[in-house]
Order: structure tokens, then sequence, then C-alpha cells
């Protein structure tokens, strides 16, 4: 299950993608707010997103966030890994942090690894290939 912190995360940069491209930065006030996220939090997560690269921020009165790429060239995947890190449930299909697992016998036998693949495969591929700006059109269209 996805944390609190990644939901926060994603309602935050789903928030920003709504913002026009190329428009002032996003006061973090205004984004707690208008993504329901606790103050408290939402700097740290913030923080986290600019230093991976997905978010830009500006400093002072009139400082803010805004995405660094446009929205349709950041994944879903992409924020939760920043938050969470690697999408795999088990270390022994992780593609970013492989470990064995210490209780497995053979690797290549295991109908766990086997299963838990498909599970990491076929969520990277719905959370990668659905990007913030798929997520706001879906957002709108549910409202």
């Amino acid at each position: 299950m996805l944390t609190q912190r990644s939901r926060y995360a994603l309602r935050s940069m789903i928030f920003l993608a709504t913002m026009p491209a190329g428009g002032p930065p996003i006061p973090m006030n205004r984004i707690a707010v208008e993504a329901n996220v606790p103050r408290k939090f939402l700097e740290l997560i913030l923080a986290d997103l600019r230093d991976a690269g997905l978010l830009h921020s500006q400093r002072g009165k009139m400082g803010g966030y805004v995405l660094s790429r446009p929205a349709h060239l950041i994944s879903l995947g992409e924020v939760i890994r920043v938050i969470e890190g690697p999408l795999a449930l088990v270390p022994c299909v992780s593609r970013t942090a492989y470990r064995p697992c210490k209780d497995c016998k053979s690797e290549a036998d295991c109908a766990i690894r086997q299963a838990m693949a498909r599970v990491r495969d076929e969520t990277a591929r719905i959370l990668d290939g659905t990007s913030l700006a798929d997520a706001t059109a879906e957002e709108m269209a549910a409202a």
C-alpha cells in the first residue's frame, strides 16, 4: 500500500500540474490547502521532490514551487520512487535496489519471486505510463 507520504506527494504534484505552465511559483501554503496536505509534512516532501529534480523552488516573498518539466513528462511512478524507493514488493526483483532474499534457496525456481516480478512489471507499466497530465485529466473528468 502507498504510504500517506506518497499520497501527499501525489496530491501536491497533481495540484501543481493544474497550474498554468510558465506561471509564477505556487506558495507552499497554497499547495498545502489545495492538495489537503499538512504543512509540516509538505515541506519535507517538496524538498525531496525538488532534490530529485521534479520541482524547482524559488525563495522569498514571491517564492514557491513549480514543476521542473511539463506535466506530461512526469510520471506517477517517478514521484512514488522518490518518496518510497523501489516499486518492487520484494528486494530480489527490484531493478534499482536488488538484494537476494536471505531465506530463498533458488531465485530461478522461486514461485514467489516470479509472481512478484510480474507484479513489479505491471505496477511499473501502469505508474510509469500515467503522467501528472493524465492524472489531472482523469480528476477533471471525474468532477
